[in-house]
């Protein structure tokens, strides 16, 4: 038998006493400071003791019948195909084929359609969504270059139409499609919604669009003209893909049928638009302006033209005059001062004010009908 050691025995019953105490009251930490793992209680006050997240518990809203706007709009769109006669680096004269669209406002063969798809066209064909085709007599075309608008006639009747809507009722992000010409491959639709209202666009220094609807529907190359339609089917913009091409890439633009239609109207009933005019060209101020002329007014609309005769010479005004004020409103911009301008009434003097070197001047200028050749 084997003798005990006392020694061991000992040893052993101390380290099981000081591990059972370890465990009854903590553990040792890295730095040898002790780490209490009993759990503190938070006295502080809570929000709310009964509080459950809410549950709406209704039911979704079935998505538009899309299938059933196309199958009313698609009729009344038409197809345009045009040809243009262009000059090329060498001076050669070719023929050049262009496509867009457009829609059916009358029964008896009245079609809108954007002022760039008809532009400097010889021959223009439009197709109806039946397949029947006619040849557009250029004297039956008339144009609205500053909006992008035009009228063409053709020689027909008992055409399905479309209905006009409330541009002014859209809001953002309700429903709309584009249908048209895309391409120039056939009447095809897309979805979107709007997704931005009275948008102001400037597609040169001496063209600006305004009142646009932005829409997130898909505008191509063959759209422009074709009509922007409501979940009712009526017509609430002018579809554009020039316009689209100067603004945000993958967003569609259209000209609101609340500002189009006027325009409309005078071109059906007159072949022209009336505006005011005061025969003035324009710049807007920069610092290549201020630089080059010497100007003394770091912001406004500069006469970079005038005519002899028009009413802006007549009142005094003269080439290289700063414009800082029409009818009481400031201006800095060409786009600002003509938006001013075209809300104006045809032989309703306006205050202009305008600097010419160092000095400030202002005068009362009468607009007049813009004369048409």
């Amino acid at each position: 038998m084997k003798t005990i050691n006392l020694k061991a025995f000992f040893l052993v019953f101390v380290i099981a006493a000081v591990l059972g105490t370890t465990l009854l009251t903590g553990c040792i930490a890295v730095d040898g400071t002790a780490t209490n793992t009993t759990t503190s209680t938070n006295t502080s006050t809570v929000i709310d003791s009964t509080w459950t997240p809410t549950t709406t518990g209704g039911t979704l809203t079935a998505l538009p019948n899309l299938a059933d706007v196309v199958a009313l709009v698609k009729p009344s769109v038409v197809a345009i195909n045009t040809e243009v006669t262009v000059v090329d680096f060498f001076n050669q004269q070719y023929t050049q084929q262009g496509a867009g669209s457009g829609w059916i406002i009358d029964p008896n063969g009245i079609i809108v359609t954007n002022n760039h798809v008809v532009e400097g066209a010889k021959s223009i064909t439009v197709t109806t969504d039946d397949g029947a085709t006619y040849q557009a007599d250029i004297n039956n075309v008339y144009t609205d270059s500053l909006n992008d608008l035009a009228i063409i006639k053709i020689n027909a009747t008992n055409l399905p139409y479309l209905k006009i809507g409330d541009s002014s009722s859209m809001r953002i992000g309700d429903w709309v499609i584009a249908i048209g010409n895309a391409l120039g491959q056939g009447t095809r639709a897309t979805e979107g919604i709007i997704s931005r209202v009275n948008v102001e666009l400037q597609m040169d220094q001496n063209q600006t669009l305004y009142d646009l609807l932005e829409t997130s529907a898909a505008i191509n190359a063959g759209n422009s003209g074709g009509p922007l339609v409501n979940l009712s089917g009526e017509v609430i913009g002018i579809t554009s893909a020039k316009v689209s091409s100067v603004g945000v890439e993958g967003m569609g633009y259209a000209i609101s049928i609340n500002t189009a239609l006027p325009i409309i109207q005078e071109l059906v009933n007159k072949g022209y638009v009336t505006r005011p005019y005061l025969g003035v060209g324009l710049y807007t101020v920069d610092q290549y302006a201020i630089m080059q002329l010497g100007l003394k007014v770091s912001e406004g609309v500069l006469i970079t033209e005038i005519t002899s005769d028009g009413p802006a010479a007549q009142a005094g005004l003269q080439q290289y005059d700063v414009i800082v004020s029409i009818g009481g409103t400031k201006v800095t911009t060409v786009a600002e001062f003509t938006k001013i301008l075209f809300a104006s009434t045809i032989g309703q003097p306006l205050e202009i004010k305008y600097w010419r070197g160092d000095q400030e001047y202002t005068i009362m200028v009468t607009p007049i009908e813009t004369p048409h050749s």
